[in-house]
């Protein structure tokens, strides 16, 4: 099992946790971005740098990810892809997207898209808090465990 991270949008805090929670369980964390980001370092910890370009970061994370991995993104399109290929995905704000929700969440973002690009300003989400960060904190680490399980399941078959 490993983690990726879409490391462009995803709150310092949020990225830290990981970073943490990779070292203590000794899970490989792999951060994708357009751009080198402060803090992504030590044991356990991989920085991806990838080209400059529409969703370079988001196919890089795509073509690495594989069943049994975990991913943190805020991008919805990028989570139904990687749902797609059997990845639990997470969002920074602790909300799980699956196969049973990726769709719901697809349609309900494309029509926010869709407001905006008709001029029709959409609310912003809320700045990013603790109340934000100890649910992103519960959910991650009771979907690591999981994965963790299933991964050791499948090692003694």
């Amino acid at each position: 099992m490993r983690i990726f991270v879409d490391a462009d949008s995803c709150p310092r805090s949020a990225r830290e946790l990981v970073l943490r929670a990779a070292r203590k369980r000794r899970i490989e964390a792999v951060f994708a971005a357009n751009r080198r980001i402060p803090g992504i370092e030590g044991d356990y910890a991989v920085m991806e740098v990838c080209p400059v370009g529409e969703g370079a970061a988001d196919d890089r994370i795509v073509e690495l990810a594989r069943q049994g991995d975990l991913a943190v993104t805020r991008d919805i399109p990028l989570a139904a892809r990687l749902v797609e290929r059997g990845v639990a995905v997470l969002d920074d704000r602790g909300r799980a997207y699956t196969g049973e929700n990726i769709r719901q969440w697809l349609s309900i973002r494309n029509f926010m898209v869709e407001l905006a690009g008709n001029g029709l300003g959409t609310e912003r989400s809320a700045q990013y808090g603790k109340k934000d960060l100890k649910t992103f904190a519960d959910n991650f680490d009771r979907m690591v465990t999981i994965s963790l399980k299933g991964a050791l399941c499948k090692s003694t078959v």
